[in-house]
């Protein structure tokens, strides 16, 4: 059966024939060379299903993957432009195999294969792990905004999309009207009986309203999942370009994004795990990077390290029950405490293995009562000449109580784990771990989705993950000294 694919052109294959070849104009040890080692090993199976035999040949999908991949690589998103540098740059030539696809088909190519994205980052991971490059040793997560297609200027209120739906609404109903007294007064006149045409304004105006509608329909389904059988709130906002961003706070503005979640390993800063969310904070984001992780590496880490934004009770407890070491940080440190302020349990210290707290003082609070709330007591009249009775819970009885639950219980044990000299250095390596990444990611040029919607935007996210992945395998063979050694390594272990 004949292939349904473009075949490369015969200058292509058959170099030798040429006076010179124009490639080897470029450094023997050119990056190229070696994307073109790793990018053929692509399994592209999958989308090669979408392609029919009937009509001309297309590019080949794990051509236009190689060019999309090397293209993010050099800091090139758009469309347009990784066409013009397939014409003019000799790395990207070689990559495209002197193929120049239009930028229509990249860009389509982009949008209608999301879910390959995902694929690519997991064979990212692979091979990085096939080299070496993971450990699962200890493993640093972080989120950080990307802003998406859209701006503050292609969005609008509840109250806003309800006044011109109704403002259109009214307009087309007036239009209707118009055009029929029109046509009425016109068949009486010339007697054709030619009937009723739709003006162009009306054409315009119905395709603005359907536009609305559909608008304000995605943003009370976003309501009613976020916040069930509450009324809407007519400040509520959304985007017309891109209904799935969310508006966050952004270096201090706020602006339409989504949230990056990566998970990086410390050995060679290789991201294991990653996915794209619309939470403006990360509280709810670990359990789903743990379960990224194990899918991606087929195992979890034995350490992870996270800031204050992933602290929470349940994502404690999910490190718990899967068994890792957890270090999640409780805050910035407490204040030190003055005559104005009121002591609260964040003051006081837990010991887990007793299950007591001590005061500031240095009293011991024992369990008193458990279940839903539990109670925590100091003996009696213990309290009374603490010099911190008067803005302690122990200012009317004498005894200091605090009334909690098993889940600040949790928060506490972290806290106190936290406070651990051997805790504070593992939590350090987290800066120089996960935190880089982002600034990689971002000096590279992507700072901004091209696709819109969630999914999609999830799928380019996986695509720029896969790429930083890429680049580091890339360079840790550069960094060898017989790099054609490593190539051959490289293509033994994909």
């Amino acid at each position: 059966m004949p292939v349904p694919f473009k075949k490369d052109p015969i200058e292509f294959n058959q170099r030798k024939l040429m006076a010179e070849d124009v490639f080897d104009l470029l450094d023997k040890d050119d990056d190229c060379f070696i994307y073109e080692d790793i990018l053929n090993s692509i399994d592209t199976k999958e989308i090669e299903k979408k392609f029919s035999m009937i009509g001309q040949h297309a590019y080949h999908p794990r051509l236009i993957t190689a060019i999309l991949i090397y293209s993010y690589s050099q800091g090139v998103f758009s469309s347009r432009k990784i066409e013009k540098r397939c014409k003019k740059d000799l790395s990207f030539m070689y990559i495209s195999h002197r193929n120049c696809p239009n930028f229509r088909v990249l860009s389509d190519f982009r949008k209608d294969n999301w879910q390959f994205f995902v694929e690519c980052f997991k064979a990212s991971v692979k091979i990085a792990a096939s080299l070496g490059m993971v450990s699962l040793g200890h493993v640093g997560m972080d989120g950080s905004k990307f802003g998406a297609n859209t701006s503050k200027h292609k969005a609008a209120s509840y109250s806003h999309i309800k006044a011109n739906e109704d403002k259109l609404k009214h307009e087309i109903e007036e239009l209707l009207r118009k055009a029929e007294d029109t046509d009425s007064a016109e068949d009486k006149i010339y007697h054709n009986g030619t009937g009723y045409s739709i003006p162009d304004d009306l054409k315009i105006k119905e395709k603005r309203l359907e536009k609305i509608k559909k608008v304000k329909e995605e943003l009370e389904k976003r309501e009613q999942r976020e916040n069930p059988g509450k009324k809407i709130d007519s400040k509520k906002q959304i985007s017309y370009a891109d209904t799935d961003a969310k508006m966050m706070k952004s270096k201090g503005n706020f602006e339409y994004c989504y949230n990056g979640q990566i998970s990086v390993d410390s050995k060679n800063q290789i991201i294991v795990g990653q996915h794209l969310s619309q939470n403006a904070n990360d509280k709810n984001e670990l359990k789903k990077e743990v379960s990224e992780i194990e899918k991606n590496t087929g195992s979890l880490p034995e350490k992870i390290s996270a800031d204050s934004g992933y602290r929470s009770s349940d994502n404690i407890l999910a490190l718990e029950n899967a068994k890792i070491d957890g270090y999640i940080a409780t805050g910035k440190g407490e204040k030190d405490i003055t005559d104005t302020d009121k002591i609260g349990i964040k003051n006081f210290s837990y010991d887990d293995k007793k299950d007591i707290f001590i005061c500031p003082a240095g009293v011991v609070l024992k369990l008193k009562l458990s279940g839903e709330t539990r109670v925590y007591k100091t003996e009696e009249m213990v309290c009374g000449g603490c010099s911190f009775k008067n803005i302690c819970s122990a200012k009317k009885s004498n005894t200091a109580t605090i009334y909690t639950d098993d889940k600040a219980i949790i928060l506490a044990t972290m806290k106190e784990k936290m406070k651990k000299d051997s805790s504070k250095e593992i939590y350090a390596k987290r800066k120089i771990i996960v935190e880089p990444v982002f600034g990689q990611i971002k000096t590279g040029g992507f700072r901004r989705f091209s696709l819109r919607g969630f999914e999609k935007a999830g799928g380019e996210f996986s695509l720029v993950c896969a790429v930083l992945n890429f680049k580091k395998i890339v360079n840790m063979i550069k960094d060898k000294t017989d790099c054609s050694k490593e190539r051959e390594l490289l293509l033994q272990a994909i």
